[in-house]
């Protein structure tokens, strides 16, 4: 089965903002990156490296394809992380120019929504990372198939969130039971399940 995964790092208050390191994205004055890296732990490491295999390309924010391309392609093949972005095709959504100096990398044309349901077609399972504006267009969209989320326990109260306001209503389906990291962190991972439903607890 083909699939589009989209796969984040979170705070309880849906942050994203350079969970990485201080210097990841200081845009808007955030004061708190690599806020994730004090809750990493194998448990999470072996959790990440187990859907290495699975990725056959990487569909990318411009934002964050920068922020990738000035790390990984310097990292040696003998990370396993490494090993496999530098290896797989990459696709960057932009509407500028971005250098795309990264090995494997190409631009999606302009109807980007046309692109990923034809790259859906040519790859057997694709990964988007980060890519905050990006990943609002395919939820907008549902345009993917699993959302895999990294919730960390801590709350920084400012930063750049996953749903911001605005997010296009969409409930969710949980895909199986929850990963817990012996930090705190949890990862669950959901499917589109198509609008939200009300009701009234009163009956």
């Amino acid at each position: 089965m083909r699939k589009l995964v989209v796969a984040t790092f979170v705070t309880l208050d849906g942050v994203m903002q350079a969970p990485g390191r201080p210097d990841e994205d200081p845009e808007g004055g955030f004061a708190h990156g690599g806020w994730q890296v004090p809750y990493v732990d194998e448990h999470l490491m072996r959790t990440i490296g187990a859907g290495l295999p699975q990725i056959g390309a990487l569909l990318l924010g411009r934002r964050t394809y920068e922020i990738f391309a000035a790390v990984w392609p310097r990292v040696a093949d003998d990370n396993p992380i490494a090993a496999t972005l530098n290896r797989v095709p990459k696709y960057v959504a932009s509407r500028g120019t971005p250098v795309l100096d990264w090995e494997g990398t190409s631009q999606l044309g302009a109807d980007v929504i046309a692109e990923v349901e034809a790259l859906r077609e040519r790859h057997r399972e694709i990964h988007v990372y980060g890519s905050l504006d990006f990943a609002q267009t395919l939820f907008r969209a549902q345009l993917f198939d699993v959302l895999n989320l990294w919730v960390f326990p801590v709350v920084l109260g400012e930063g750049k969130k996953v749903f911001p306001a605005g997010s296009a209503p969409a409930a969710l389906r949980l895909l199986e039971p929850a990963v817990t990291a012996s930090t705190g962190a949890v990862l669950l991972r959901y499917a589109p399940a198509g609008e939200p439903r009300t009701g009234d607890i009163a009956g």
